[in-house]
Parts: structure tokens; C-alpha cells; sequence
């Protein structure tokens, strides 16, 4: 029978934090599972410039706290923030945005890497751009000449190349060069946009080399009112068969309409950028999986607005021949945003979500091996209001969460509130920070205190 582990990241020696951990990602070794490294919006406790991540050596049964991130501020620790292993050797990247700057009004991506999961030292800067957003990192390792070497993808939205912004940075050999690390920026967008495409540029690995991206191609936008964007777009899926390392990367998937670089899945899909849901912010979900038993099996979902002028309705679709054609909708999703695809060794489809539903954010995990033809295995991994605690900036929970695999098992993070209750917990769950489950209080490193709901990360693992 297959088990399910939830646990609350916070260490116990962080039990007072009321900090709005928000926004998470996740690493896990593949040569070693039991080591993995989560990150969210944590400021450095002792209110260093060096931004903390989590790390655990047991497999995420117990997380402690360590700052090795450039460019951090006390009240946000980093910007945006992503995280990938190699296959091999157990090197740690990390894509950023440097909170420092950004208190400068700078959008600033940094791609970092760190040697080993042991390490305490801050991560080396390989490359550091401007007005590059929400960065992404995907890893593996390849072998040449009987050695290993690590290809890393940062995929973003670079705003100081408009109007094709999606883009992602590719390293052929990125453990061992000296920075950059053959870091190679590529436009995957070859189209021509209505002034930029969507922020999120996710990417999904194959063993074999192959490398699928997709992006949001906005076709039209206009002011709503506000904050809030009018946004009319394209999910475009781009693929290459050589690891993006060539001389023309992810141009092997072209369109049957119109025969340029990039298959449009659907068009003119609306979104109302910046609108809001249960405190946060919509617009901009994305997520894509490649099934690692065949490398034309691969899957996207994302979210638009169907009917009415508020919500979004989140969508997943699959493709059986390299993403040339694509199904209709294999599942939908009402009032939901963050999907999070991976598929395993099984060819088992694991899918996460956060779903805004009678006033609650519920986080569930789906798993199915017929594209939900027959009945899902179905998690729900946390229920609680939306309402509580009130936001403090944006985003609330995160423009995103993170599901990834290694071989059979399912690892995943997610940000939610963090009130000890365990009818918020359907599955169960494991707090290290120190709480009432009684009386639904969480409490101070004395175990007496008061503290405050506020929004942790949380780790869960499904075994088969």
C-alpha cells in the first residue's frame, strides 16, 4: 500500500517564527533521496544578507536551517527562488532573485550553484543578469567519456529582451566550469508576442536528451483596472532532442498551422492578470512533465478564465507523440491555480494543485495511470480558510508549488497556513516546530508562548 508523509518544514528552533513563508521549491539528490533541499520566502533569523534554505538528510523527516543564498534582505530572505540537483555528483543549483536588489527597484536573476548538500559556504555566483524573472531550475547529468556532467536549465521570463521573453539558460557542463559554467541564454519564443509573453517558462528533462519547454505567448493585453491585466495568450510547447546543447536549441517542434518553432497546445485562452483569489494574486500557471519511460509522453497544464470575471479554471492536457498533437482536457479544476506535474518510473501521472473552494485553499495530490479515465488516487494534503492569516505581500501562498520524482516515489512542497489543527490535515501530519494540536495554538521555543498563524512550507513524500 502506498504511504503518504506530510510535514511542517519549520525547524523547532524557528517554533516562533510568523514570518510569510510563501512561495516554496524543492531539490531531491537522485544518487541520494534521503537528501533534499526546500526553499520559500524565509528571511535569515539572525538578519543576515545570506537568504537560508532547508535541508534534510533523512528524507524530510527533519528539516534544519542553513544561509548560503547571496543577496538576501531581513524581511524576505530572497526573491524568487528554485532549486535542482545533477543526477550525479550532488551538486545543488539554484536560480534567484536578488532581494537586495530588488529593494533598489532591480530585477536582478542570479544562477547559483553549491558543491554538495554538506556545504555552509554561500553558494558561487555563475551568472547574474537584469530584468530576468521568476527563474526556474531543472537538472541532470549526462555521461561523456565516462564521466558525468550536469545540464542545468534556468528557464525565465526576460523582460530586458521584449518582446520575446521566454527564454531559458542552458549548461552543458555546469559542476565542474568555472562560472559562467557555459550558461547559454536561448529565446524559446519565436513568435512575436503582444509585449512580452507570461512569466512562468517551465521546462521537463527525459533521460535520453530530450527537453521540452512551455510558455505563455500573450497575443493581447489591455488595461483592466488597477493592478489587473487583460491577458489574451497561447500555451506554446517547444521541444529539443539533444539536450537544448546544439546549435539551434528547441526548434525540433514545429507548428502543423503555421509552421513556426513551437506547438501551440490552445489559443487565445484569457486571464485576468493580477486579479485576485482567497488573498492571491492570479495569472501565470504553468506546469509540463515528460513521462521518463517514453520521451513522447508528456503532459501540460494550465490555468485561464472560464466565464465570469473573476476565478480561473486550471486545465491539463497530454500529448503521446513528442507534443505534435494534443488531447483535450484530461482533467479540470475550477477556482484553481499552482498545478505541478511529474510522472514516475510507473509511468504513474502525479498531479498537485491548490484549489480556492468554499472559502478554504485546499492543496491535493492526484495520481493516475489512464489520464483519469478511471478513478485517481486522491490526496487531500491540507485544508484551511483562506482568509487566515492575512497577507502581508504578494504572493500569498506562492506563484507556484513543486512535485518532482525519483524512480517509483513522489516528493513535493507546498506553502499553506499553518494553523495546528488536524482536521486541516486529512492525511495527517508532523509539526518539528512546537504546537497545540489540542487547542490549535502554535507555540515559542519555550513551549508556553503564543504565536501567531502565519504561512510554512510543507514537505510530502508518496511511496509506492
Amino acid at each position: 500500500m502506498p504511504t503518504l508523509t506530510i510535514v511542517d518544514i519549520t525547524p523547532v528552533a524557528l517554533s516562533g517564527d510568523r514570518t510569510q513563508d510563501a512561495e516554496p521549491s524543492l531539490a531531491v539528490n537522485p544518487q541520494h533521496p534521503e537528501e533534499i533541499v526546500a526553499t520559500a520566502f524565509t528571511p535569515d533569523p539572525m538578519g543576515g544578507p545570506l537568504a537560508p534554505v532547508y535541508v534534510s538528510t533523512d528524507g524530510g523527516n527533519t528539516w534544519v536551517m542553513r544561509s548560503i543564498v547571496p543577496g538576501g534582505t531581513a524581511q524576505l530572505g530572497t526573491g524568487d527562488i528554485s532549486v535542482g540537483f545533477g543526477s550525479e555528483g550532488g551538486a545543488l543549483y539554484a536560480g534567484i532573485l536578488n532581494a537586495e536588489a530588488s529593494l533598489r527597484d532591480i530585477l536582478r536573476m542570479q544562477i547559483l550553484r553549491s558543491p554538495d548538500i554538506a556545504s555552509a559556504a554561500p553558494m558561487e555566483l555563475l551568472v547574474s543578469r537584469d530584468r530576468a524573472d521568476q527563474p526556474w531550475v531543472e537538472a541532470g547529468s549526462v555521461r561523456v567519456d565516462g564521466s558525468a556532467r550536469d545540464r542545468v536549465y534556468v528557464s525565465n521570463n526576460d523582460l530586458g529582451r521584449l518582446p520575446r521573453t521566454a527564454a531559458v539558460d542552458v549548461s552543458g557542463n555546469a559542476r565542474t566550469a568555472p562560472a559562467p559554467a557555459g550558461f547559454r541564454r536561448t529565446v524559446v519564443e519565436q513568435r512575436t508576442p503582444s509585449g512580452q509573453d507570461g512569466p512562468p517558462v517551465r521546462t521537463a528533462l527525459h533521460p535520453d536528451g530530450t527537453v521540452y519547454a512551455v510558455f505563455e505567448s500573450w497575443t493581447d493585453a489591455t488595461a483592466g483596472g488597477g493592478d489587473i491585466v487583460n491577458v489574451t495568450f497561447d500555451v506554446v510547447v517547444t521541444r529539443d532532442d539533444n539536450g537544448g546543447v546544439g546549435a539551434n536549441p528547441f526548434e525540433d517542434l514545429k507548428d502543423a498551422d503555421d509552421s513556426a518553432v513551437g506547438r501551440r497546445v490552445v489559443t487565445r485562452r484569457s486571464e485576468r492578470f493580477n486579479a485576485f483569489m482567497g488573498q492571491e494574486r492570479l495569472g501565470g500557471d504553468l506546469s509540463i512533465a515528460v513521462d521518463p519511460t517514453d520521451a513522447a509522453s508528456v503532459w501540460v497544464a494550465w490555468c485561464d478564465r472560464v466565464g465570469g470575471q473573476m476565478g480561473c479554471t486550471l486545465h491539463v492536457r497530454h500529448s503521446t507523440d513528442g507534443g505534435q498533437t494534443w488531447s483535450r482536457d484530461v482533467r479540470t479544476v475550477t477556482d484553481a491555480k499552482n498545478p505541478a506535474l511529474a510522472a514516475n518510473t510507473d509511468g504513474l501521472l502525479g498531479f498537485a494543485c491548490q484549489q480556492f473552494k468554499q472559502r478554504q485553499w485546499v492543496t491535493a495530490l492526484e495520481l493516475t495511470a489512464d489520464d483519469w479515465q478511471s478513478t485517481p488516487e486522491r490526496h487531500v494534503l491540507h485544508q484551511a480558510p483562506a482568509a487566515v492569516p492575512v497577507a502581508r505581500f504578494l504572493p500569498y501562498l506562492g506563484d507556484y508549488i513543486r512535485l518532482l520524482t525519483v524512480g517509483r516515489d513522489f516528493y513535493g512542497v507546498f506553502s499553506g497556513n499553518n494553523t495546528p489543527d488536524l482536521a486541516d490535515f486529512p492525511e495527517g501530519v508532523t509539526y518539528q516546530r512546537h504546537a497545540d494540536f489540542v487547542h490549535h495554538q502554535l507555540l515559542d521555543l519555550d513551549n508556553v508562548t503564543r504565536v501567531p498563524t502565519s504561512i510554512d512550507p510543507f514537505f510530502f513524500h508518496r511511496t509506492p
